[in-house]
C-alpha cells in the first residue's frame, strides 16, 4: 500500500491550470501514480499512451460498480434517476444498451450539419449585432451551440431550453450536481410521456417509439431516462471545450490559423489536431480493477479506481513527436480524445461536425479575430475530468 503522504493531487490549482504541465511530470517519473481525487480519496492516474490504451481495453477495467470486488457498491446518481445508461456498464449489459441507441441517433445525426450551421450563424449574426468590440466567445458562442444542437436532436421544446441550458450549466458545481441530476430526471421523465403521447420527428420520440414495439430487447423507463441524461450531459460540455479551446489554440498560433484561413479544406483535419492539442477532457471516466492489473512496473490491487489521463496520452512524445506543437498537418491517427474500445464516445462525429461548423464559421465571419487579454490571463475551470476554459474574451473587430 502506498502511503498517504506520497499521494499526487488532483485537486489543486496547478493542475487545473496546467494538466499539461501536471502530466508530463507524471509521465516522466510516476507514469503510473496514486493520486488523491475529490470524492474519490484515492485513485491511479496512468499517463503514458500505451498504458492508457491498454486501460480503456482491459476486462478487468470495470465501469459497473455493482461489480466491485468483495461486494456491489453504488454511485450518487443512482438515487438521482441517472444511472442506468452505457456509461456506467459493462459488456454485455453495454453493448444492449448501445446497441438499442446506436442507430436512431446515427440516423439523426446524419441530418445536422445544415441545422448546426444555421445555428452558428445565428448566433454569430448575434454577436455582430451587438457591436461590441470584445466579447466572451465562451458564454457568447462556444456554450450556446452545442446545447441548442442537443435540444434540436432530442427534441426539447424552444420554451423549455433556456432552462436546460441553465441547468446543465450548473453541473459544474459539485454542490449543484445531485440537484441538476434529479431536476433533468424529472424534466426528461416528463418529456419522454409527452413524446409518447404526441411523437413528433426527433431522437426522444423515435427511441420512445422503437421501445413501445420491441418485442425483444427494450430500454427500461429508467434507462430511457438515463439515456436522455447521458445525451444531453456528453453532447455538451465536451464540444464547448473543443470550441472554446481550439480557437484560443488557433489565436495563439497565428501561422496555423493563416494556413486554416487559405486552405478551409483542411478543417476535418485540423479538428483531429486540436483534440489532440487541447484535449476537451483531462481524462476518461472512471474504472475501477475486478483483480491485481499490472500496469507498467506497478501493480494495481483490486478494488482500486483508476483514472485514464487521455490528455496526457494524446501529449505523449512517444506517440506523437513534439506534442506542444500545434501542426494541422499532422498524423492525428491514433488520438483518444474520445477514448478507444467499446467506450469510445457516441456522439464522437457529432462533436466532429459542430467543431467545423463553429472554427469555420467563426473564421469566415471575423476576419481579423484576437485574443482580448493576455493568454497568461486566462483561467481554467477546477474541474477534474474537464480541460475547459472559464471564459474566452476576444476582439472581434
Amino acid at each position: 500500500m502506498t502511503d498517504a503522504a506520497e499521494l499526487v493531487s488532483l485537486d489543486e490549482d496547478s493542475y487545473y491550470q496546467d494538466p499539461r504541465g501536471f502530466f508530463a511530470r507524471l509521465r516522466e517519473s510516476r507514469p503510473v501514480a496514486p493520486v488523491r481525487m475529490p470524492a474519490y480519496g484515492r485513485a491511479w492516474v496512468v499517463t503514458r499512451y500505451e498504458d492508457v490504451r491498454a486501460v480503456l481495453t482491459d476486462p478487468r477495467m470495470a465501469k459497473d460498480v455493482h461489480r466491485w470486488p468483495g461486494g456491489g457498491r453504488s454511485r450518487p446518481s443512482e438515487a438521482t434517476g441517472v444511472y442506468a445508461h452505457m456509461l456506467h456498464a459493462d459488456p454485455p449489459e453495454h453493448t444492449r444498451l448501445r446497441r438499442l441507441v446506436q442507430k436512431p441517433f446515427a440516423s439523426r445525426r446524419a441530418g445536422l450539419r445544415p441545422l448546426t450551421e444555421a445555428i452558428a450563424g445565428g448566433l454569430l449574426d448575434e454577436m455582430a449585432r451587438r457591436g461590441e468590440d470584445v466579447v466572451d466567445l465562451l458564454g457568447q458562442y462556444a456554450r450556446p451551440l452545442p446545447i441548442t444542437v442537443i435540444c434540436e436532436l432530442l427534441g426539447v421544446p424552444v420554451a423549455d431550453r433556456e432552462w436546460v441550458r441553465a441547468t446543465v450549466y450548473a453541473y459544474d458545481e459539485s454542490t449543484e450536481q445531485a440537484r441538476v441530476e434529479r431536476e433533468l430526471a424529472a424534466y426528461l421523465t416528463e418529456l419522454i410521456a409527452a413524446k409518447r403521447a404526441e411523437p413528433a420527428d426527433d431522437l426522444v420520440s423515435e427511441l420512445v417509439i422503437a421501445n413501445d414495439i420491441a418485442e425483444a430487447e427494450k430500454l427500461t423507463g429508467n434507462e430511457l431516462v438515463s439515456t436522455a441524461f447521458l445525451l444531453v450531459m456528453a453532447g455538451f460540455d465536451t464540444t464547448v471545450n473543443l470550441i472554446a479551446s481550439g480557437t484560443l489554440a488557433l489565436l495563439t498560433h497565428p501561422g496555423e490559423m493563416a494556413r486554416l484561413r487559405q486552405d478551409p479544406a483542411l478543417l476535418p483535419a485540423a479538428v483531429e489536431e486540436l483534440l489532440r492539442f487541447t484535449s476537451p477532457v483531462n481524462h476518461a471516466n472512471d474504472r475501477f480493477t475486478t483483480e491485481d492489473v499490472p500496469i507498467g512496473d506497478v501493480v494495481i490491487p483490486a478494488g482500486e479506481w483508476v483514472i485514464p489521463a487521455v490528455a496526457s496520452a494524446d501529449w505523449d512524445p512517444a506517440r506523437f513527436p513534439d506534442p506542444d506543437r500545434l501542426d494541422l498537418g499532422r498524423d492525428t491517427s491514433g488520438h483518444v480524445a474520445f477514448g478507444h474500445g467499446v467506450h469510445h464516445c457516441l456522439g464522437a462525429p457529432l462533436a466532429r461536425m459542430e467543431a467545423e461548423v463553429a472554427l469555420g464559421a467563426l473564421l469566415a465571419r471575423f476576419p481579423r479575430i484576437s485574443l482580448a487579454v493576455p493568454s497568461s490571463e486566462l483561467r481554467w475551470r477546477p474541474v477534474s475530468v474537464m480541460n475547459g476554459l472559464d471564459a474566452l474574451p476576444i476582439r472581434v473587430g
